[in-house]
């Protein structure tokens, strides 16, 4: 069978059992809305977890990444992977001990404001708008290429199916759907990585054949023949860094302390019974995120090998199915300059004549080592999952910030159940139409949009959330003011020097040479800075908020949490 008949089955099956989750595990109360009723087995949560963690950036775009970076890639690695375990390790436990359905409403009745509530869903949207953009440019570059529609079209096929499960089945439909999204998108990232890994180095485990010989009996190491490839062809080494090393702790910064405070992230720590128990998630999905970080920079080197020694310096007319499928797409573009008919791919743009999109790397590479049919369709029904598994982790953060935190906190308090409900689900559905537009209208490929988003959280969130936790004397006033300036200013950065508004400027005028996705560290800095004096200039929190501050950090007892 070809692969676009393939294609048809493989995801025309996974999508058929996400939406006998959805129906299955209907909602039918707030709390399973919001919370998935709160009784997640932590296994199931770390599953869950992993998926939705792992996002289109994740599973199509980093290995992208790192494949065209090379060194400078692991940034993305380091960053979202210590971000996760500082996620678990400090903050995870403490606000599920808080029992709050969501971010702003933690931070809402921690600093005892309304006001601090409002900015936090403002913040909490924004985040998850930028980040959303990025799932769902993942999904229609799936589509585009697997489907053979234009990536808009594959864009709203992708709002329908994530409307579907997230309006009807909640936080509750989504757990579900995402343990069986995680178990296919890691099906479909190792198998191809195991193939290509025997293929190249004779070696079934991916991370060892990275660090191993070929297999064409030269005895070279895969690292070594990479770093001569890119040599010959005037690309920085693959294994050394161009990036400084002041920008390449920024951005690792921005990703670690963003990741902590991802509020869709977040959330999922409040769907299981007990503290003890979001401890043992946090595990589980550590290990499950682990299985594909650790494979990522194999199939990046894998890819960049394939695709240099199958592309360069080769006849045009002669370039295999594979480059004429995607160059319909528009991800890869060829530019004959010399009209020599031949394809130079070099890292002179004046010489260069091939233009590659890094989303699709990951997708392509079945491909380029002309792996099975199956196989390729497969990689796009993981891809898929990883971005759809996300985009309604998101989508469900801007809802539940709509009818929880803004209408029954402050607008309507008498609101019924069954009308919060109701609210929630229009939340939801106005979310997806706003994704939609903004994965048609990008800022950027998908991984650097998330980068963004990352940084707007660590601007935004993170500090707020760890004074709360371990700063009894932090106040509303320092709050508020920390978070608004926080993200004002990544904001700002990023409109000026991503998007190219407000006059624009290159990388010459950074501050401080830093990248406006390692901005979110310095935003974040400037956050705590304002937060602590401006709150030295105001009364101490009531006494019941330091207490219950007290409360969360005390370990005894941390068997319960307050009920949501």
């Amino acid at each position: 069978m070809d692969i676009q008949t393939w294609t048809f089955i493989i995801v025309g099956l996974s999508f058929a059992l996400y939406i006998g989750i959805a129906i299955w595990s209907r909602a039918g109360s707030t709390k399973e809305f919001y919370v998935a009723g709160g009784g997640v087995h932590p296994l199931t949560n770390g599953l869950a977890t992993a998926a939705d963690w792992m996002s289109a950036a994740s599973f199509i775009s980093m290995a992208g990444l790192i494949s065209f970076m090379g060194y400078d890639g692991g940034v993305y690695l380091m960053g979202w992977t210590g971000g996760y375990v500082l996620l678990a390790l400090l903050l995870a436990p403490y606000l599920r001990k808080f029992g709050k359905f969501t971010v702003p409403d933690f931070i809402g009745d921690r600093y005892y404001s309304d006001i601090a509530r409002t900015v936090a869903v403002i913040c909490a949207i924004i985040v998850s708008f930028t980040y959303v953009a990025g799932q769902m440019r993942g999904v229609g570059v799936v589509f585009a290429r697997f489907l053979e529609v234009p990536i808009n079209t594959g864009v709203f096929i992708g709002m329908g199916l994530v409307f579907f499960y997230a309006v009807l089945g909640g936080m509750k439909g989504i757990t579900y759907t995402q343990v069986a999204q995680y178990c296919i998108l890691i099906f479909a990232f190792m198998v191809p990585a195991i193939f290509i890994s025997i293929q190249l180095t004779g070696e079934w485990l991916p991370q060892l054949g990275f660090g191993g010989k070929l297999n064409d009996g030269s005895g070279v190491y895969l690292l070594d023949k990479l770093d001569n490839l890119h040599e010959e062809l005037g690309f920085h080494e693959y294994t050394t860094g161009s990036k400084s090393r002041w920008d390449v702790g920024a951005i690792t910064l921005a990703l670690m302390m963003g990741t902590a405070g991802l509020p869709h992230v977040i959330v999922r720590f409040f769907t299981v019974p007990k503290v003890k128990d979001a401890r043992i998630s946090a595990g589980w999905a550590l290990l499950f995120i682990a299985i594909l970080y650790t494979t990522a920079p194999a199939i990046a080197a894998f890819a960049r090998t394939n695709l240099i020694t199958t592309v360069s310096e080769q006849p045009y007319s002669s370039v295999p199915e594979w480059f004429t499928n995607w160059e319909e797409t528009e991800l890869i573009q060829f530019e004959d300059k010399n009209n020599d008919g031949l394809i130079q791919y070099v890292a002179d743009p004046a010489v260069n004549e091939l233009t590659i999109d890094r989303d699709i790397m990951v997708l392509a590479n079945p491909e380029i080592a002309r792996l099975p049919n199956w196989v390729i369709a497969l990689v796009a029904a993981g891809g898929l999952a990883a971005a759809l598994s996300t985009a309604a982790g998101l989508l469900l953060v801007i809802s539940t910030s709509v009818s929880h935190d803004l209408i029954k906190k402050q607008i309507k308090p008498d609101i019924s159940d069954k009308e919060e409900l109701m609210w929630a689900r229009i939340g939801a559905a106005v979310a997806v139409l706003v994704a939609g537009y903004f994965g048609i209208n990008p800022p950027g490929f998908v991984a650097a949009t998330v980068a963004l988003a990352f940084g707007l959280a660590a601007a935004s969130f993170f500090p707020v959330i760890v004074l709360g936790i371990f700063d009894k004397r932090m106040n509303k006033e320092g709050a508020v003011a920390g978070m608004v300036v926080g993200i004002l200013l990544m904001l700002f950065y990023m409109v000026k020097y991503k998007l190219g508004y407000l006059g624009g400027g290159t990388q010459e005028d950074w501050w401080f040479g830093i990248s406006p996705e390692g901005f979110g560290s310095v935003a974040m800095v400037v956050n705590l800075i304002v937060s602590f004096s401006i709150a030295r200039f105001y009364p101490a929190p009531p006494q019941e908020v330091q207490d219950m501050v007290e409360d969360i950090r005390y370990p005894r007892g941390s068997g319960e949490a307050q009920s949501h």
